[in-house]
C-alpha cells in the first residue's frame, strides 16, 4: 500500500440537457443520470446506485484482502446490495444499506471461521466505515 494520505480525483460535467460525465485518471469514463424514482430515465447509473455499489465492491474487495491474509479457500462471493433513501432529520438521506452475502467455499471449510472472516471484511470496509448509515450484513455459505 502507498503512505496516506491517498487522493481519489474525480471530474464532473455535464450541459444543460442529457448525462453526466464522471471522469478519472486511468479508468473509463462513466455517464451517470437521476434514477427513475427522481424523474430521470432510469438507463444509466445514478449517484444513488453508485453510493450502494461503492458499499459492496469495497465489501467485496475488502473480503479478498482479509481471506487472502487468512489463507482462506474460497470459489466466489456475490453480493447483493440494497440502500434505503428516506426522509430522515435534516432531509433525504440513506437511512440503511443491506448487503446480502453468498460466500461459495470448498468442502469441509470451518463454517464459523467463514462467518468471522465475512464480519471482518463488513468492519473493515473504509467506504462502510465512512457512512452515517448502518450497514447490515445477511450472510450465506455454500459449498462447492
Amino acid at each position: 500500500m502507498k503512505d496516506l494520505p491517498h487522493h481519489y480525483p474525480v471530474r464532473a460535467e455535464m450541459a444543460a440537457e442529457g448525462p453526466v460525465r464522471l471522469a478519472s485518471p486511468g479508468v473509463d469514463d462513466l455517464e451517470s443520470a437521476p434514477p427513475a424514482e427522481f424523474g430521470g430515465p432510469g438507463d444509466r447509473w445514478s449517484p444513488e446506485t453508485l453510493f450502494v455499489a461503492s458499499v459492496a465492491d469495497c465489501f467485496l474487495l475488502t473480503f479478498r484482502a482479509v481471506a487472502r491474509g487468512s489463507k482462506l479457500p474460497w470459489t466466489s462471493l456475490r453480493c447483493h446490495a440494497e440502500g434505503v433513501l428516506d426522509k430522515a432529520e435534516g432531509g433525504m438521506r440513506f437511512t440503511g444499506i443491506e448487503l446480502r452475502a453468498e460466500l461459495v467455499v470448498p468442502e469441509g471449510t470451518d463454517p464459523d471461521r467463514c462467518e468471522r472472516l465475512l464480519q471482518k471484511a463488513e468492519k473493515g470496509c473504509l467506504v462502510s466505515r465512512s457512512l452515517s448509515c448502518p450497514v447490515r450484513l445477511v450472510s450465506e455459505l455454500r459449498t462447492g
